[in-house]
């Protein structure tokens, strides 16, 4: 993956003070995005993080217990837009860490990783959008990457990979309920969005990030396939202002 500069928008969205940003507000365009997430994370299953201001913890190869949420959320925008900037279709990767303790809402690192072919608009206005989806605090920032992103899913398994799995991977698999419908998990609130369909229960086979100064890979792990809603008048409605990134 090489770094790439992804332009003004997303530097006013995720490298400045709120404060600063809030004095903007105004020129920001409306925007909507209604996107489906295959995502995962080191935690076991069903990831304590969504109740709780802690990961779960992990033992180091010296035997000392630590506590981390090392994720991968791979994005396709079912539906979008961010003023004239159409987002139909554009694909996108987060990974990164939340840390051992995010109880004052900074989380450690993430790095978002932009399909290669996603115009230079698309790139910032993804990011624009996702400092509203992810309104938090990250100590080492945010970086931003390019690749291949692929994207496949069904009811039963999904996969996403980046540059062919060499760069990041996520592979889910439906875990067996009742019926062959997933088990899905609803009126859970997901991070900032406004709306979610509800966490379809697909545990992790495999998931990692290979790349990059803090590469990690996991197994038998918590997974979930997610479809959400988010839009400039919920946000706005509910005083949200983005990530403070």
């Amino acid at each position: 993956m090489k770094s790439v500069f992804i332009g003004l928008a997303l530097v006013v969205c995720l490298g400045v003070p709120g404060s600063a940003r809030n004095a903007g507000a105004a020129a920001e365009p409306a925007w909507n995005m209604n996107a489906t997430i295959i995502e995962a994370c080191s935690c076991p299953m069903f990831c304590q993080c969504y109740f709780s201001t802690e990961p779960a913890e992990h033992k180091s190869a010296d035997g000392k217990a630590q506590h981390f949420c090392r994720f991968n959320n791979a994005f396709k925008v079912n539906q979008g837009s961010y003023g004239a900037v159409k987002l139909d279709g554009a694909k996108f990767w987060v990974s990164g860490d939340l840390g051992d303790n995010f109880s004052d809402g900074e989380m450690d690192w993430a790095v978002i990783t932009f399909d290669k072919s996603l115009t230079m608009e698309q790139r910032e206005a993804v990011g624009a959008i996702v400092g509203h989806i992810y309104p938090v605090k990250w100590k080492s920032g945010v970086t931003t990457s390019e690749g291949e992103v692929s994207w496949v899913a069904s009811k039963d398994e999904a996969t996403a990979l980046l540059d062919g799995g060499k760069s990041a991977e996520v592979r889910l698999k439906r875990f067996q309920g009742m019926t062959n419908d997933p088990i899905v998990i609803s009126n859970l609130k997901y991070w900032g969005v406004s709306k979610n369909d509800g966490f379809v229960l697909m545990p992790s086979s495999a998931q990692g990030y290979h790349v990059g100064a803090k590469p990690y890979k996991f197994t038998n792990s918590n997974g979930f396939m997610i479809t959400f809603d988010i839009d400039s008048k919920s946000v706005a409605s509910a005083g949200a202002t983005g990530s403070t990134y």
